[in-house]
């Protein structure tokens, strides 16, 4: 289960998170579809957008999160229906200090539904608290 509520909402589950790469699965049901009754666009780039960013947070344990400075998706075919079983895998492909450059993936069984490159900012614990205690 996610540590997000908006991920706890949709279902999202966290399979794997180690080492630079992520797994991620949704039970795909008629609230994440669109009119034709198919996976959502939005919901596609959810889950491409949270394998890479664990993928990044992978790497660095002091993080409380990764932030999304940006992302490019590219739909090769529609992502599934009711009861179908989707998953995704990020993977870093490069690092800096506080930046990660990634891929992701989403499959439907042996289907390639969607990839992404993603570049991601970690966030300290540190961070937050300080960026918190200014707005006050």
């Amino acid at each position: 289960m996610s540590d997000i509520p908006f991920l706890q909402e949709i279902g999202l589950e966290v399979i794997r998170m180690e080492g630079g790469e992520s797994e991620v699965a949704l039970d795909l049901a008629l609230r994440h579809t669109n009119s034709w009754k198919v996976m959502h666009g939005g919901v596609t780039m959810t889950l491409l957008d949270v394998c890479m960013a664990r993928a990044a947070r992978s790497l660095d344990p002091e993080s409380t999160g990764a932030a999304t400075v940006e992302l490019k998706v590219s739909f090769f075919q529609p992502g599934g229906k009711a009861s179908d079983r989707m998953i995704a895998r990020g993977r870093v492909l490069h690092q800096s200090t506080t930046m990660y450059y990634c891929e992701g993936e989403i499959w439907n069984g042996n289907r390639l539904v969607a990839k992404a490159m993603g570049t991601f900012k970690t966030i300290k614990r540190k961070d937050v608290a300080r960026k918190m205690l200014k707005a006050v």
